[in-house]
């Protein structure tokens, strides 16, 4: 099992027989010049193809489902959906602490392949799960998770929440990257909450099974971030 990061929450995995992506963006820099305050230092999505296409929330930096080849399943909804990997679970969730009135809603997905389970969280804004949200989310192998505070969870209410949720494997998402978004913070203040084993990787792909830790004893990846080459700094 392999996954990818091509920046912010956007990740390609490929398993044995199936390949998921979720949060995919379009042309950020053709959207959002520089000159209005966004600062995208991330690549252009190309030539990527999946079976199953899961988009969190519909904000500009995760819905460009176009950039996905392969005429893939989307799912972009809360829910419980059959799909080429099996079953798919959507659980709603807000993008902000008061009830979705700011920033909408977001979607956590759960969905396991090649026998491992895995949650994304998107732009996860709540303090905290609610107890039915985390009762649908059952265990987790994997999960997905913003970690740079801004318009989403906070690093110290992040910590909490892996906590409670006891994966073995933490990937790291939505932070702030060299030359990236301002309104987001870099991993340190959740690494130093969380208090975990942090894997650096030196690539922006990489292997599952060999970052696993356990439940109890659980490993936080920061994957290489892919820079574009024209990215401000």
């Amino acid at each position: 099992m392999r996954i990818r990061w091509y920046g912010q929450s956007a990740f390609l995995l490929s398993g044995q027989q199936h390949r998921v992506f979720i949060d995919p963006f379009g042309d950020i820099a053709k959207a959002r010049p520089a000159d209005t305050g966004w600062s995208w230092p991330f690549p252009l999505i190309e030539d990527v193809d999946a079976d199953v296409l899961l988009v969190t929330h519909d904000h500009l930096d995760h819905n460009g489902a176009e950039v996905v080849g392969g005429d893939p399943l989307v799912i972009a909804t809360a829910g419980t959906h059959e799909s080429p990997i099996g079953e798919v679970v959507g659980i709603a969730s807000e993008h902000d602490a008061v009830a979705g009135t700011v920033r909408g809603p977001n979607t956590i997905f759960r969905f396991a392949l090649d026998d491992t389970t895995f949650a994304h969280l998107g732009d996860f804004g709540q303090p905290a799960l609610r107890p039915e949200q985390r009762e649908a989310l059952g265990d987790v192998d994997v999960l997905f998770l913003p970690v740079g505070g801004g318009p989403t969870i906070a690093a110290n209410d992040a910590a909490a929440l892996v906590r409670e949720v006891e994966p073995a494997l933490i990937v790291a998402m939505h932070y702030r990257t060299p030359g990236g978004l301002a309104f987001l913070g870099p991993p340190d203040t959740f690494l130093d909450a969380l208090g975990a084993r942090v894997e650096q990787l030196e690539t922006s792909e990489t292997d599952v099974e060999g970052l696993l830790g356990t439940r109890d004893e659980p490993v936080v990846a920061l994957l290489a971030p892919p820079i574009a080459a024209t990215a401000s700094s």
